[in-house]
């Protein structure tokens, strides 16, 4: 470390000038790593960043049009021909080819702004999502002038190999200009963006999102060197990432296990999963609002939800879908020996046919 550099340090700590001595700071990690000292560099990254008031080397201009985005502390699973896509990722970055702008598209849910963080995780870098909700005005032209400030700022980043820039559903910005309501606006919006996108610095790797990939404006498309398509999913990769969500979920609970027999007879219940946006909030949900005390509620509660009805005490039904005896009371509460009762008696059959349970 040169001393001109502590000298900073304390001049800036006592100040007060927080911004610069973080500036100050990222550029000592910086030599650190210049030097080899992997390990110290990534020390005081992660004090900047546990401090929650790190910037960037602040974006420099207005950097009201950012949000920070914290990375996960979990992984998350997706299929394997999407994994396979996001590790060429990982082999073009790394390459530093100048290959950087990348757009994940799929439906709602699929995992792709998911997807981003994980990245951001796995290179160790710091996350930030353009806010379009601060870029677009109703002004005349200012909507552009918004977005060509948005680009100084990144294209200012002192330490670009340390970001990633978000443009989260990005279509927002650039649908399609011949099919757009307002076309003047909406073609200056888009011809700013694709000239902005043409000056970006090779060394920023930016992502972006959308699931309105028909919509999208063609010229825009070619700018990105690389699409990812989310729309992957088999029934067996859902199950899979449905599996993993519930048995991370009822780690906090001492008093309830996943019951994989059970919980795969309810998948096949089931035409098509939810994609795993909706899939977590769907657990996520079911297992909160499960009775603590009971061992298996949560079952009867993520079937009620994936199948969005009650199902009530409809024995007969179940007994048809597969499920057995045991697995019957698991699902409804009711004994076993009442199960088999209800499912044998005649007149209990009659009764559910003529009042139509179900």
């Amino acid at each position: 470390m040169k001393k001109k550099s502590v000298i900073n340090l304390i001049k800036y700590h006592v100040n007060g000038d927080n911004q610069d001595f973080r500036n100050e700071a990222y550029e000592i990690a910086n030599e650190f790593q210049k030097d080899g000292d992997d390990e110290l560099a990534r020390y005081v990254m992660a004090l900047l960043s546990n401090a929650n008031t790190f910037t960037p080397q602040s974006f420099n201009g207005n950097s009201e049009f950012f949000t920070k985005i914290n990375n996960p502390s979990d992984s998350f699973k997706i299929p394997q021909s999407i994994e396979k896509d996001i590790l060429g990722i990982f082999n073009a970055v790394n390459k530093k080819t100048g290959v950087n702008k990348f757009l994940f598209i799929g439906d709602s849910g699929t995992g792709k702004t998911e997807a981003a963080k994980q990245i951001a995780r796995i290179l160790d870098r710091e996350l930030y999502a353009v806010q379009f909700d601060r870029i677009v005005d109703s002004k005349l032209g200012q909507t552009s002038k918004n977005l060509i400030q948005v680009f100084d700022d990144i294209n200012a980043l002192k330490s670009p190999e340390r970001i990633i820039i978000l443009f989260d559903e990005i279509d927002a910005l650039a649908l399609d200009r011949i099919n757009s309501n307002d076309l003047r606006e909406m073609g200056r919006v888009t011809s700013t963006l694709l000239k902005e996108f043409d000056k970006l610095d090779d060394k920023i790797m930016l992502i972006a999102t959308t699931n309105l990939y028909k919509q999208f404006d063609k010229a825009l498309l070619r700018r990105f060197d690389f699409i990812v398509d989310f729309n992957r999913y088999k029934k067996e990769d859902l199950e899979e990432i449905a599996d993993a969500l519930i048995e991370n979920e009822l780690k906090k609970y001492s008093n309830k296990k996943p019951d994989k027999k059970v919980l795969h007879k309810i998948y096949n219940c089931v035409d098509k999963l939810p994609y795993p946006g909706d899939l977590k909030n769907i657990i996520r949900s079911s297992i909160a609002f499960s009775d603590i005390t009971s061992e298996f509620d949560y079952l009867t509660k993520i079937f009620e939800n994936l199948i969005e009805e009650k199902i009530g005490d409809n024995l007969k039904k179940l007994q048809e879908l597969g499920f057995t005896v045991r697995e019957i009371e698991k699902l409804t509460g009711i004994s076993k020996s009442s199960v088999s009762r209800g499912i044998n008696n005649e007149w209990f059959i009659r009764i559910e046919r003529n009042f139509g349970i179900w």
